[in-house]
């Protein structure tokens, strides 16, 4: 086993589960220059060697992981009208995604008089949302002004000591998941990648996404930043409130970028370094504010405890990996594993598909982008998600909910 190579290990949840893509749609303040484009696209290839890998399997253990391929071209497409993105971005996600065979990332762009749009779509074997926009923010800066992304070598979470200390599960939930991992090897069966595909664009043509926009702009905005701050909370504490209002449900899932908490991170990587977590809330509200404070002080006790905030991540440090691979097939299908089944209607939410969840990128400033937004993932569990994303204090949620 190369002690140098990536292997998919926290992110085998990924590997074989539908709708495992996102992405984000820039509106670039620049003439449009196809042949620049592709400069900017070869110097992102070049500092980043996830974005020139396939996932391959290691020939004596099976294990997955990121093999580096010279020549390896990300598919970059001209596309019409800006206005048909949705639409755009379905017809990708129909088509199934072959992370042996195609890159992980795909680029549409849509041409304008003084401006272009682009569209970065990646497979979440390549990176989370932050990465991405990390990634869309080194191509404006290249296509500006030349200045080539720096490399930097990625390094993945590998075990469960690169989490933070304490951060292992409880005892109740280390036997449940042994049970399901010894289960599973008693029923000693696979699903192979070539039985995922199929089960994938099947699972996808029936189970429609419908994605929308909404755009908050600068005066809204500021009054729910001022509201936030006068109140000790956060915008994205404010957005899991309305949430929970606007769809009458107590539990919304949120993802937490653990960059700074995690042993392993190479500043400018690529790769998936963010959690997720449950926010529940119980108690009786009179107002949003009155919720969002209630939202507040359950994300930071939640935080401070890294049983609870690494949970997810610990386990699938925990879990069988090709037990991880049957969960969604097993449990959205006919395929016939009970082990995996249990997992995901127990563990992972497949059987109820009524989950909540946001995926807050945060702001940034730039005189390159004039707007963006992020198209959150889509996962099977979930009836809706929200992908938030503010540019020059405009913020923008995109909405994918099960059609």
């Amino acid at each position: 086993m190369d002690s140098q190579r990536n292997y998919v290990f926290t992110e085998r949840a990924h590997y074989m589960c539908p709708n495992m893509i996102f992405g984000i749609m820039a509106a670039i303040n620049k003439k449009f220059d196809l042949e620049l484009i592709e400069r900017g696209i070869s110097a992102l290839m070049n500092a980043h060697p996830f974005l020139k890998s396939l996932i391959a399997d290691e020939e004596r253990t099976g294990k997955l992981y990121y093999e580096l391929r010279e020549g390896l071209d990300i598919p970059l497409t001209v596309m019409n009208d800006p206005d048909n993105w949705a639409k755009d971005y379905e017809e990708i996600s129909l088509k199934g995604w072959n992370v042996h065979t195609q890159s992980l990332l795909k680029v549409l762009v849509y041409p304008g008089n003084d401006n272009f749009r682009i569209m970065f779509i990646s497979h979440h074997l390549l990176c989370d949302g932050r990465g991405l926009l990390q990634l869309i923010q080194e191509f404006c800066e290249f296509y500006d002004s030349g200045k080539e992304p720096a490399f930097t070598n990625e390094c993945l979470i590998r075990s469960l000591f690169d989490l933070p200390d304490n951060s292992d599960l409880p005892f109740i939930s280390k036997v449940i998941i042994n049970y399901a991992n010894k289960k599973w090897r008693k029923e000693n069966k696979k699903v192979t990648y070539d039985e995922y595909l199929r089960f994938e664009k099947d699972y996808i043509s029936k189970n429609r996404i419908k994605r929308s926009i909404y755009s908050a702009c600068d005066d809204e905005l500021e009054k729910i930043t001022d509201k936030c701050r006068q109140n000790g909370i956060s915008v994205n504490e404010w957005l899991i409130s309305k949430m929970m209002i606007e769809d009458r449900v107590n539990k919304v899932v949120i993802a937490a970028d653990i960059r700074d908490k995690v042993k392993c991170f190479n500043p400018g990587a690529m790769g998936n370094y963010a959690t997720a977590f449950s926010v529940v809330i119980k108690k009786k509200y009179d107002s949003q504010l009155c919720l969002a404070k209630l939202v507040s002080s359950e994300v930071k006790k939640i935080c401070t405890q890294p049983q609870k905030e690494m949970l997810v991540l610990s386990c699938y440090t925990h879990m069988d990996p090709e037990l991880i691979d049957a969960v969604a097939i097993s449990s959205l299908s006919d395929h016939a594993s009970d082990a995996a089944r249990f997992v995901g209607r127990n563990m992972f939410g497949y059987f109820s598909k009524n989950g909540y969840c946001i995926t807050n990128l945060g702001k940034i400033k730039s005189d390159v982008i004039l707007e963006a937004f992020f198209i959150p993932p889509a996962s099977p569990a979930n009836k809706k998600a929200w992908g938030v994303l503010t540019v020059n204090d405009r913020m923008m949620i995109c909405e994918a909910a099960a059609d």
